[in-house]
């Protein structure tokens, strides 16, 4: 396959008056931040998974297991904010504001490629998604393994470009490496069709973009190799460990689950959900088809490669979420939709620009119109039930870290069993578990920490104690549906 070099036509890079007058990017990056402040800010605790990327950096806390699939990236970015403070809306507050001026950041890059009004109605589809507004101020890392694969895209074409300034080859290998360093292997997914696509292209066949490429990879990833080493005894034992963790990595259709979660739950696994409300998942549906109407309708077209690029990227990075995994989640696949919205956008107005009658350019506006605005309707419903299902879940990890403090874990003690990294981190306790895909005590190693520390031992309600534990005394925490077997004096060793 051969994709054309990018060829911008004059007229594309002059900005149109009335679009100079409206600034719809700026206007797009504000109302993200205003939907974010305003609907998930207020309301949201710490899911689980955030409690161990913010727990490595917390100084008030203790750091949670860091298992071996996870990446740092998520935890670098939000270290600052919890140097100063410990409160999570504070950190809500930042993570918004800086998803919002992100959003704008990465759609920017393109804006010499496809014009700003193109660029605003990319980065509305996307920032319109509910996942990509429950997301955007949490500390979570497909979000902005998103944005920054959609500006290392944007820089990877305009490096292409005749005469390109070094710069971009230095923001080329940055935005990769900050894809790398979020997620490790989204950042390789990333870079397999850049590079691939320097080798197809004859006009890209240049040395200086692969290095970039390679260097963002080698720098993004350079901490996770690190610390394979360190903690796994190498990069194949930590592939190996992380491919145990997610249930075993490998040839799995994945399509139907995640097509099942995409209005939730919030993680599918083992993912046997019903389909809730087929109808709010007509668009996803209807994805890959415009996706793959866009790349033909390209043909005919000499900006192949503003459409076919990112529609290879987003295709890349879906690839182990939709075919080598057994379970799903909604946030996977952000990554994807930030990247497709590009061609859909462009594609759009394409066509319209196309249409030579007014009653026709008419009709096709008024019909995106009212499509859109379903879809957006759509999109807050689900974001609102899945908002509350979340703050219900975090809800219940404070109450039974305050349940675990009136029975008087102070710190230092330590949690184990169900749900003991985010109820650890609201107590302000270590976490360890001696089974799961947390592993990281013995059972005699935590017999003997429990000697000295106050521990409890979280179960589902009624479920019975640990083998450990079956001589802890149970307290049933209200409202949490766990009991925490607590480790009496009297207990032995």
């Amino acid at each position: 396959m051969t994709i054309a070099p990018t060829r911008i036509p004059p007229g594309l890079l002059a900005p149109h008056p009335a679009t100079r007058r409206v600034p719809w990017p700026e206007l797009v990056a504000i109302a993200y931040a205003v939907v974010q402040l305003a609907l998930v800010v207020p309301h949201l605790g710490l899911g689980w998974d955030e409690t161990v990327f913010v727990s490595q950096v917390d100084p008030r806390t203790p750091a949670a297991y860091f298992s071996a699939p996870r990446s740092r990236g998520i935890s670098f970015l939000v270290a600052p904010v919890l140097a100063v403070t410990g409160s999570t809306t504070a950190l809500r507050v930042a993570l918004a504001l800086l998803s919002a001026g992100a959003l704008y950041a990465a759609y920017r890059v393109w804006r010499p490629l496809i014009g700003p009004g193109r660029t605003a109605l990319a980065s509305l589809l996307f920032a319109g998604l509910w996942t990509s507004l429950l997301y955007g101020p949490q500390a979570m890392p497909n979000l902005w393994v998103a944005l920054s694969s959609v500006a290392a895209a944007g820089w990877f074409l305009r490096a292409m470009r005749p005469r390109a300034p070094r710069g971009t080859l230095i923001a080329l290998g940055a935005t990769v490496a900050a894809a790398t360093s979020f997620r490790l292997s989204d950042g390789v997914w990333l870079a397999l069709p850049l590079l691939a696509s320097c080798a197809a292209v004859r006009r890209w066949r240049r040395p200086a973009p692969l290095l970039a490429i390679v260097a963002g990879l080698a720098l993004g990833g350079a901490e996770w190799v690190v610390e394979a080493y360190a903690r796994w005894g190498g990069v194949g034992n930590r592939l190996a460990v992380s491919s145990a963790t997610q249930g075993g990595m490998g040839a799995q259709w994945a399509v139907g689950m995640a097509w099942r979660s995409l209005d939730g739950p919030l993680l599918c696994r083992p993912c046997r959900v019903g389909l809730a409300h087929p109808e709010l998942t007509l668009w996803w549906l209807a994805l890959p088809v415009l996706v793959l109407a866009a790349c033909l309708l390209a043909l005919r077209t000499r900006r192949r490669s503003i459409i076919w690029l990112p529609a290879l990227c987003g295709a890349a990075l879906s690839v182990p979420y939709l075919l080598l995994i057994g379970y799903s989640a909604p946030r996977f696949l952000l990554p994807a939709y930030a990247l497709l919205a590009l061609p859909l956008a462009t594609q759009a107005a394409d066509t319209y620009q196309s249409l030579h009658r007014p009653r026709a350019r008419f009709l096709l506006a008024a019909a995106a119109v009212v499509l859109l605005a379903l879809h957006l309707a759509g999109q807050y419903r689900v974001l609102v039930h899945n908002e509350a299902d979340a703050r219900a879940t975090t809800g219940a990890y404070r109450s039974a870290a305050h349940g675990l403090r009136r029975l008087g874990l102070t710190p230092p003690c330590l949690v184990t069993g169900a749900h003991a990294p985010p109820v650890g981190y609201y107590a302000g306790c270590a976490s360890a578990n001696v089974s799961g895909n947390n592993r990281n005590i013995t059972a005699q190693a935590l017999l003997r920490r429990a000697a000295h520390d106050p521990t409890a031992a979280l179960t589902a309600k009624d479920s019975g104690p640990p083998r450990y534990a079956r001589d802890w005394t149970p307290h049933p925490l209200p409202g949490t549906g766990l009991t925490a077997y607590v480790r009496s004096s009297s207990s032995t060793p």
